[in-house]
């Protein structure tokens, strides 16, 4: 009778352990779009990279409405000037086109590295927040929500991540 008590102690113990050890070890996930996009830096961050190319586009608009203005100048002047001065105004009126091709592709560069060094930033102030995350709550593994088919909503840690973010990081300095 003593060794089918202690059998059944034992399994008592083993099986409440191994419930623990289940619990510890599921997998949590994130959902990192989610956290990019509604976390205090992260708006903040995109508000200031959606002005910057919104000032670019309205600057270069500008500017292509001027080219076309001067097009249609020069196409009025054709029958006016001699072909020479007409191949020049046609040569200067191209090479403004080219800069202004330029200068746009370097802006759109620009902000696109910008918008780089942002997500890079966000995701470095991210990591420490997580693992810290994981070890108060024993989380052994968090996954990204996009590699997960599907998944217990209760796994998901994506709005705690958020609120920790929040408090911790405010900016991401960008300017």
């Amino acid at each position: 009778m003593k060794n089918i008590y202690k059998l059944f102690l034992i399994f008592a113990v083993l099986t409440v352990n191994s419930k623990n050890l289940y619990a510890e070890s599921s997998p949590h996930f994130i959902d990192f779009t989610k956290v990019l996009n509604q976390s205090l830096a992260g708006k903040q961050a995109q508000d200031f990279l959606k002005n910057k190319f919104k000032k670019a586009s309205e600057k270069f608009a500008k500017q292509q409405e001027s080219i076309k203005k001067e097009e249609q100048e020069v196409i009025g002047k054709k029958k006016i000037v001699t072909n020479e001065e007409y191949q020049k105004l046609v040569q200067d009126l191209r090479k403004k086109v080219g800069k202004l091709q330029q200068d746009r592709e370097k802006e759109l560069s620009e902000i696109a590295k910008l918008r780089k060094n942002a997500r890079t930033k966000l995701l470095k102030s991210l990591n420490p927040i997580i693992k810290e995350y994981m070890e108060e709550n024993k989380i052994r593994l968090v996954l990204d929500k996009k590699s997960i088919l599907l998944g217990d909503t209760n796994l998901e840690i994506t709005t705690q991540i958020i609120d920790i973010l929040n408090t911790k990081v405010k900016s991401l300095n960008l300017k």
